[in-house]
């Protein structure tokens, strides 16, 4: 700053100031820094665009929530069918044994 300028901050009292942000952050987020293709970016930049506004990092937030969604949902069915299926379990050929059409079928003693 030049000198002029900065006289008339030179009455502020910092003597109660504290360090940290002047905004505090949403609690729940944390901010990061990510390298990302620019691909990623130009398409998230792009949906804000065609919709007349918004942010593209909350949009990003919310595809990456929904992933996480889908997938956790994904494990629990999965981790459903494996419990029913668990009592079929003992009896079950190996899957080199499955007969399936059209494949040919080794056969002993010919």
């Amino acid at each position: 700053m030049k000198k002029a300028v900065a006289e008339g901050y030179r009455d502020i009292d910092f003597s109660r100031a504290r360090r940290g942000p002047a905004v505090r952050p949403e609690p729940g987020k944390t901010k990061i820094s990510i390298r990302l293709d620019n691909t990623v970016l130009e398409y998230f930049r792009g949906v804000v665009d065609k919709a007349g506004g918004g942010n593209y990092q909350t949009l990003m937030n919310e595809a990456l929530l929904e992933y996480v969604h889908r997938r956790s949902t994904l494990d629990v069915v999965r981790q459903v069918v494996r419990e029913a299926l668990a009592p079929y379990g003992e009896g079950r050929r190996p899957r080199s044994a499955v007969h399936r059409p059209g494949a040919r079928v080794a056969r002993s003693g010919r």
